[in-house]
């Protein structure tokens, strides 16, 4: 597996190796020793898998509590991964690193604890899939604006959005409620 830095330490995009033939092609997601060597997490507590349709924005979340490392890919289509950098004491406060995910390249993205998450469907249709290294807090969650203008990501496609109620009434990351 091949480790690429991000501009956000310990965010890291992962390149599986893929086995091909000419029946298709395999690919290890996760494996202990790997993951070991890599100095990336060995315990994941909960698995997760969302179905979006093109130009849904899902983020930028996080939890107060129990905050989630979170190991994201694409199982089909294509999405553009989101992590911020929510760490008041991070001299990296603020900034944000992105990637495209999508089942054709089969890159998954590390997100450790600590960074807000967030995703934008590119093709028809998203399948995404993520595991996590602490359980799902609803009481904990919280939403940062998917556009705020301090943080500047740079969304592609040029237009607005389809996000749900939450994530519209996100905070602004300088008034947002944040892990200590």
């Amino acid at each position: 597996m091949e480790m690429i830095e991000t501009c956000l330490p310990g965010v890291v995009r992962l390149r599986p190796r893929r086995f091909a033939d000419a029946r298709g092609w395999f690919m290890e997601t996760w494996n202990e020793k790997t993951f070991a060597s890599l100095g990336l997490p060995l315990v994941f507590k909960q698995d997760n898998q969302s179905h979006s349709h093109r130009d849904v924005l899902r983020g930028l979340h996080y939890q107060l509590q129990q905050p989630q490392g979170k190991l994201v890919r694409a199982l089909h289509g294509a999405i553009f991964d989101v992590a911020v950098d929510i760490r008041r004491s991070s001299p990296h406060f603020g900034q944000w690193a992105g990637a495209e995910l999508s089942a054709s390249n089969g890159e998954m993205l590390w997100i450790p604890p600590g960074f807000a998450h967030g995703f934008l469907v590119l093709t028809e249709t998203a399948d995404v899939a993520y595991k996590a290294t602490d359980f799902y807090a609803p009481h904990a969650e919280r939403t940062i604006l998917w556009n705020d203008p301090a943080i500047q990501i740079e969304w592609p496609g040029g237009h607005t959005p389809i996000v749900s109620d939450k994530d519209a009434q996100g905070a602004p990351l300088h008034s947002a409620e944040l892990p200590d």
